[in-house]
């Protein structure tokens, strides 16, 4: 989809050759833009922030049909309780004893 990055580009030379780099980020090259020798932004096309955005939605969906899973699974062997017996369970562990 996209070619390696550049090499790092300070802020201000980013500054001064942004609309360069928006076309050369649009033909696919993407490009670290630093600010105090440190990464600070990064440049790309926005083909691929959506394809990075999609696969971010499709890793946390994966995740949350592996909690459910679990959760099943967690409730066919008995290893769960009902959310009121935990309540009652946990203020009587915090009551103060007398």
């Amino acid at each position: 989809m996209t070619t390696a990055p550049l090499s790092p580009i300070p802020l201000d030379e980013a500054q001064a050759r942004f609309a360069d780099l928006a076309a050369a980020a649009k033909a696919g090259e993407e490009a670290i833009v630093t600010k105090d020798g440190k990464a600070y932004v990064a440049l790309i096309d926005a083909e691929s922030l959506a394809y990075y955005h999609r696969l971010a939605r499709e890793r946390l969906n994966g995740l949350l049909i592996q909690d459910a899973i679990q959760g099943l699974e967690d409730v066919a062997a008995g290893r769960t309780e009902d959310a009121y017996g935990m309540l009652r369970r946990l203020r009587r562990a915090r009551a103060p004893q007398s």
